[in-house]
């Protein structure tokens, strides 16, 4: 570093250190000084301000206030007209309170982020704030293979700023929501899955959507979260989508619209078109844009299998229409100078330029979203987008202020010095300003002191004298113990919630202040004029008069009495007689006078106070007392006044001072609120008793309140402004002194004071020389203590109330909460008490209360609430399903409350299971002896209850099937043949028969029936069993025998005939005694015969090779000649016959008939043995009738 740089630096410093020491009522509080959002959601940064009323002995208001990140020219540039930020931001203030807003967050937004506050005499630029900007990633780490295609791997939500209070992450499952929660997930994964996850609060941001195994996935990626658009204008949105199936049917649509197709919505008629520009990629254009198009827009696709509900958000379409608005107006007589405002919801990508007419022309002199300038009150003013001029904003015609008014009772008033003055008014208002409703949100009265009206109650001038009543619109100033300096020209100020709804009264009321006197022009030596003298233009019948203290008569301001020398006389303003003149001698001499020292006097409670008087007599007085009005009055004799001295109230607090001749003081000491009153003085000589009606001295006794003005809660601590406030002020000029934990605060001497309290802080405040009266201290609410009635076991029904107390100044509010899971839910009850008169099982849970005030907030600690009840509504449930195939894991949950837990009793068809006594019961491997109806009991010691019942259904792919032939006697050539097939199997199975060596089916169902066999119709045909779980198939082999002979007689025939059937019984008789009995056909122990198939079945069972086959049965048939085609019957199959063997038993030998047939020719002899030889064949003979031969 060079030597200079150094003395820069350090130069810099020192000027740091003078910035801080000289500006120590400055200041800005932030709510957070590091913030971490996700990327393409919404942060608010707030803070707090506080500036000196008077800076540099001048009256400091602010001029402005903004956000900044960066210098241009050696200025900050506001965020408000940064490009960058454009349509996305908004800077909201409020009672000394702002908030940045900051929508659609952009990585580029990470930045330190200063307030700024401008005043009329400096500046002041808050440190920095700094935000980080995160866009959320899904991690993956595979870590083994499952079952089938399923892999197990962890997840990750990666986010470069995590939060710290967990667990704070969401996770979604093919768009879904997932109940799991935090930063990991670990599960197993199926290829067609896809996975993103969210930020708890920001589920509007979500991660992309990553495929976890694999990279054909089911997901939708939306091109832009957020799209603001022209009304009018026409918008794409866009997503791209991708799947491992066939996507059969893709649509847009809208929530709010409820999941309708919007190409077939009435309200997009002719506005929507779906665009299709590659494969995997839709866009949603809509025209001609409305207010009612803001909305959020999903894309859904559907599988044959698989339809995407998304839990994700879709792109949000936000159509702006701009506005106008008044930011500031100063209404004139023929003009207003405004400041304006175009105004969005949002703005449109790229930079923004705006376009201002007035009366339908071209401003050419600004193309900034504000503008400023002179307007008469006929113009007309409307912005648009530049580019968009076709779709301005609507005019704003400025006509002034009509319907806005404030009219006085009096414009001009005249108040003796010393005394309480109202001024009165009423006032009207627009109910709506600029097209919106119109609120009234403060009113004041100001005195005008430079350029900006000063509100007389933070006037230091004025300090505890003055006071605001209004209601209906009408509202009053009082201004107590007048004095000359309060001349003035006092008017009322309305400020209404719209920008640019003020309005002052103007001309006010005009104040002047008299002091009045008695002017004594004598006649005779008996005999005098007396004239009212002041300086106020006051009717002459407004006067009321006074002799020796008593009121005589109301009359003019001159007055013609008789007098004697003891007599004194006093005058006073009608309305005003709390300040009459002094009193006056009309000799001059010596007369009977009392006159108080004050008029009024302010005292703080307990302190102690003189009220003073002197008095006169040409007499010789013989008693002399204080007393209290409010005292005699009290008495059974009003108009024997008690002395003070001897009043218990007073007792031991009173004093009477005769410091000088003709000068009497009470002293009280250790003043209450009940002290205050009106004190008189009273004398007696021996031929005259003072009596007055003349006011004396009126006392108020203050206690002193601190009271909170505004409060911004921060996690640890509290920015207030909080006000010393008494009923009145002492003499003098007033200091006030404030105290944090009873140590003194030396930065301020005002009424007022603004900063930083922690929760645990207690405040009070006193007048200066007052210190040991200090008010009552405000602090924020103790730790809540929660209390239940009845303590002991709580059962369902009874009543139980809890209750929640603290400690707090102002009194706390109080708030009830319910815990849920994660969250704690408001119960919407404000009482300290809660009650439940009728207390539910559904009650039961974690309680906790918040006590709060002005100041902080806190919440007490949990109290379990445990509801005891009786079993309630029980249920079975399967899992997977109550349909299940044969070997897999079943389990079994009994479902049902009960408090104490329940004790479970399973059943299956009624029949009590030896399963003990838990909720939950796994089957490893199911049976079919576990089918059946499955129930269970619930019972503790206050009652049972039987469940419903499940039935288990035990699902399995088909047995090895079953094939027949029918006949299975000798069959004619061109007669019918019968092939059944049979399997076990549940779901039920379905039937196809095949021929080999043909890919296309013969028939479906369990009997296939060909109506006239011929030769051709020989071969080996199968038949296929399959449900959704596997498929088997058996194979029938039909197999032709030659003819023996072209024509014989027909005795010969018949006498062939006979033989044959005395040969096939002879055959039969003699197999059937040397064969063993038969199992039913088609059942092997060979695994291979049985084909368990798992997917969905398809056409790919017909052209694939056939499946290794069962037992295959033989028939052969005997043709003599040849038939026509054969016709073919399909029948539907007949009930299926269970097996009741166990597929590994092994299959017995099958019997064999050989037929016999009479002929000569050597091949069928030969085929005959070669077919006794075949031991799995089956001999079936179909016999043509033979031709006679003539």
């Amino acid at each position: 570093m060079s030597l200079t740089a150094a003395v820069r630096g350090f130069i810099l410093l020192l000027i740091s250190l003078q910035v801080v020491q000289c500006m120590d009522d400055w200041g800005v509080t932030f709510s957070s000084t590091a913030i971490c959002a996700v990327k393409g959601s919404t942060v608010e940064i707030r803070c707090s301000f506080t500036y000196p009323s008077r800076w540099k002995d001048v009256v400091n208001t602010v001029g402005k206030t903004f956000w900044f990140t960066k210098w241009k020219g050696g200025e900050p540039v506001d965020l408000t007209t940064d490009s960058e930020y454009a349509g996305r931001l908004e800077d909201l203030c409020e009672n000394n309170i702002c908030t940045l807003r900051i929508r659609n967050l952009r990585e580029s937004d990470s930045a330190e982020y200063k307030f700024r506050i401008e005043t009329n005499q400096d500046v002041y630029a808050s440190e920095p704030v700094t935000l980080s900007v995160t866009g959320l990633q899904v991690t993956v780490t595979k870590t083994s293979s499952c079952t089938g295609s399923c892999i197990y791997a962890t997840l990750k939500c990666l986010s470069s700023c995590p939060p710290t209070s967990g667990p704070p992450y969401i996770w979604y499952r093919n768009g879904l929501k997932l109940t799991e929660v935090g930063e990991h997930l670990y599960y197993y994964f199926y290829p067609e899955e896809s996975y993103a996850c969210a930020v708890k609060g920001y589920e509007n941001s979500p991660s992309p959507s990553v495929c976890v195994n694999g990279q054909d996935c089911n997901t939708v990626a939306y091109s832009e979260r957020s799209i603001c658009a022209f009304k009018g204008s026409s918008v794409d949105i866009s997503c791209t989508y991708s799947s491992n199936a066939y996507v059969q049917s893709t649509f847009w649509f809208s929530p709010e619209r409820r999941d309708q197709d919007l190409s077939t919505d009435s309200q997009y008629a002719g506005r929507v078109q779906i665009l299709e520009t590659e494969r995997g990629r839709s866009t949603l254009r809509i025209s001609d844009l409305r207010d009612s198009d803001s909305a959020q827009y999903r894309f859904k696709f559907k599988t044959p299998s698989f339809e995407w509900r998304s839990d994700l958000p879709g792109t949000t379409l936000t159509v702006t229409a701009l506005q106008v608005q008044v930011i500031t107006a100063t209404v004139q007589q023929s003009d207003t100078l405004a400041e304006l405002k175009c105004h969005s919801s949002c703005s449109p990508a790229g930079g923004v330029s705006y376009v201002w007419f007035k009366n339908g022309e071209k401003i050419h002199t600004t193309s900034i979203s504000s503008y400023k300038g002179l307007l008469p009150h006929a113009d007309r003013i409307s912005c648009a987008f530049e580019g968009h001029e076709g779709f301005p904003s609507p005019a704003v015609l400025f006509q002034g202020l009509d319907g806005w008014g404030v009219t006085y009772s009096s414009t001009e008033i005249c108040a003796v010095k010393g005394s309480t003055v109202e001024i009165r008014c009423s006032f009207t208002y627009s109910s709506t300003w600029r097209g919106r409703v119109n609120t009234v949100k403060k009113t004041f009265w100001f005195i005008q002191k430079g350029g900006e009206p000063v509100d007389l109650t933070t006037d230091s001038e004025y300090a505890g004298r003055v006071e605001y009543r209004c209601g209906n619109n009408i509202c009053t100033l009082r201004i107590r113990n007048l004095r000359e300096s309060d001349s003035a020209e006092y008017r009322f100020r309305l400020k209404t919630s719209q920008a640019g709804g003020e309005y002052s009264g103007s001309p006010g009321v005009t104040l002047s202040l008299t002091d009045l006197s008695v002017q004594v022009e004598r006649k005779y030596s008996s005999r005098a004029n007396l004239k009212c003298q002041s300086s106020c233009d006051v009717p002459d019948n407004d006067y009321v008069w006074y002799k020796n203290g008593r009121s005589t008569l109301s009359g003019t301001s001159s007055l013609q009495v008789d007098f004697n020398y003891q007599d004194s006389y006093s005058c006073a303003l009608k309305g005003f007689e709390d300040s009459p003149s002094p009193s006056v001698c009309v000799t001059g001499r010596d007369s009977n006078t009392v006159t108080s020292i004050k008029g009024s006097i302010c005292a703080p409670e307990g302190s102690s106070v003189d009220i003073s008087c002197t008095y006169s007599s040409n007499d010789c007085i013989t008693s002399k007392f204080w007393f209290s009005p409010e005292r005699s009055h009290q008495g059974q004799n009003p108009s024997q006044p008690e002395d003070l001295s001897e009043d218990s109230q007073y007792a031991g607090r009173v004093q009477i001072l005769e410091t000088e001749r003709g000068r009497s003081t009470l002293r009280i000491s250790d003043l209450r609120d009940s002290d205050s009153a009106q004190y008189l003085f009273k004398f007696k000589t021996p031929s005259f008793e003072w009596r007055s009606d003349l006011p004396g001295t009126t006392l108020t006794v203050t206690a002193l309140q601190v009271q909170v003005i505004t409060a911004t809660i921060q996690q640890s601590d509290t920015l207030a402004e909080l006000k010393c406030h008494s009923s009145c002020s002492p003499a003098g000029g007033v200091s006030y002194v404030w105290f944090k934990n009873g140590e003194k605060i030396h930065t301020t001497t005002r009424s007022s004071y603004k900063g930083l309290f922690h929760h645990a802080d207690r405040i009070s405040c006193a007048f200066e020389g007052h210190e040991d009266f200090p008010s009552p201290t405000v602090y924020s609410p103790k730790l809540p203590s929660v209390s239940v009635s009845p303590s002991a076991e709580i059962e369902e029904g009874s009543s139980v109330t809890l209750t929640c107390s603290s400690d707090a100044n102002p009194a706390a509010n109080y708030t009830w909460y319910k815990r849920n899971i994660k969250e704690y839910l408001p119960l919407f009850k404000k009482e300290p008490k809660l009650v439940f008169s009728s207390i539910n099982s559904s009650d039961s849970g974690q309680y906790c209360c918040t006590a709060g005030n002005k100041l902080g907030t806190k919440a007490s600690k949990d109290i379990s609430i445990d509801v005891n009840y009786a079993p309630k509504t029980s249920s079975v449930s399967a899992s997977p399903s109550a349909k299940i195939e044969i070997g897999k894991s079943l389990q079994l949950t009994c479902k049902g409350g009960a408090n104490p837990a329940a004790n479970y009793t399973w059943y299956k068809d009624n029949q009590t299971l030896p399963w003990g006594s838990k909720d939950i019961h796994q089957l490893a491997s199911i049976t079919l002896e576990d089918k059946g109806n499955y129930h269970c009991e619930s019972k503790n010691k206050y009652g049972q209850i039987n469940s419903t019942s499940v039935h288990i259904d035990v699902q399995y792919a088909p047995k090895l099937p079953s094939v027949s032939v029918s006949p299975s006697a000798e069959i004619e050539e061109g007669s019918s043949v019968t092939l059944t097939c049979s399997s076990d199997a549940n779901p039920a199975a379905n039937y196809t028969w095949y021929k080999r060596n043909e890919d296309s089916p013969k028939a479906s169902g369990q009997i296939f029936t060909i109506t006239d066999f011929r030769a051709e119709h020989s071969g080996s045909y199968y038949c296929v069993t399959q449900n959704k779980i596997g498929r088997l198939n058996s194979t029938l082999h039909l197999s032709v025998v030659a003819g023996s002979m072209k024509s014989v007689a027909a005795g010969s025939i018949t006498a062939v005939i006979v033989g044959i059937i005395f040969l096939i019984a002879f055959l039969l008789i003699r197999r059937k005694r040397s064969s063993k009995p038969t199992t039913e056909a088609g059942e092997r122990p060979d695994n291979d015969a049985q084909v368990r198939m798992y997917d969905r079945p398809s056409a790919e069972v017909q052209n694939a090779t056939p499946e290794p086959e069962a037992e295959v049965c033989y028939a052969s048939v005997r043709f003599i000649q040849n038939q026509e085609d054969a016709l073919y019957s399909n029948i539907k199959p007949a009930h299926l016959r269970r097996h009741k063997k166990d597929e590994k038993d092994k299959e017995e030998d099958v019997d064999h008939s050989t037929v016999t047939f009479k002929g000569h020719s050597a091949t069928a002899e030969s085929e005959r043995h070669e077919a006794a030889d075949d031991p799995s064949a089956l001999y079936s003979v179909v016999n043509k009738k033979p031709r006679v031969l003539t």
